[in-house]
């Protein structure tokens, strides 16, 4: 067990050094059932969280996952803070692909929580995997500081998208008055873009 881990950790820094090395950011397609989303990843902002994600779409560990949540003003009653965002990956798997990853706030990496942008979903700070949301409209509450997240520490950006807003727009407008859309929405295949 202890080898695996030291070898996803090896896996990782190897990402992180390979892609460092390049002069610009990859480009990822989101390929879902209503449209195709393109996304830029800001690997030398925020290494550890837009390498995390790239293992998971080179392994092809986001392909036939789905949009499962959709986050708006009128479906969180209870929430005094509210934000607009729309959620998917592996949601609800029993599957353990890889470790979770620490925690790059926006306070480190400069990555604001703006309209488009993409970022892990989490409980407590170190715990992001494999789920991630992005973001409708501008959502300062869910950078460092902001009173989204009790503990003040925010959600950790990596990216934004560059192409296909109007997808993401679409998936927000479906109806989920409990915040979960039934039925979901299919991403078809996550894959890296040619520019």
């Amino acid at each position: 067990m202890k080898m695996k881990k030291h070898l996803q950790l090896f896996l990782l820094i190897l990402t992180i050094i390979t892609t460092a090395c390049s002069n610009s950011n990859p480009v990822i397609t989101i390929e879902t059932s209503l449209g195709d989303i393109s996304v830029e990843l800001y690997l030398k902002d925020a290494p550890v969280t837009a390498a995390n994600f790239l293992r998971y779409v080179d392994n092809g560990l986001f392909d036939s996952t789905c949009f499962y949540r959709v986050v708006k003003t009128e479906n969180q009653p209870c929430d005094s803070i509210r934000i607009d965002v729309i959620q998917g990956g592996r949601y609800n798997d029993e599957c353990e692909f890889y470790p979770s990853i620490s925690h790059e706030t926006t306070k480190e990496t400069g990555i604001r929580h703006l309209d488009g942008v993409i970022s892990m979903a989490r409980l407590d700070p170190g715990t992001a995997t494999s789920e991630f949301f992005i973001c409708v409209g501008n959502q300062p509450e869910l950078d460092f500081g902001g009173r989204r997240n009790p503990d003040g520490q925010g959600f950790a950006a990596f990216g934004k998208v560059i192409g296909g807003m109007d997808v993401v727009k679409m998936i927000h407008n479906l109806d989920a008055p409990e915040q979960f859309l039934s039925p979901t929405v299919s991403i078809k295949k996550v894959y890296k873009s040619k520019k």
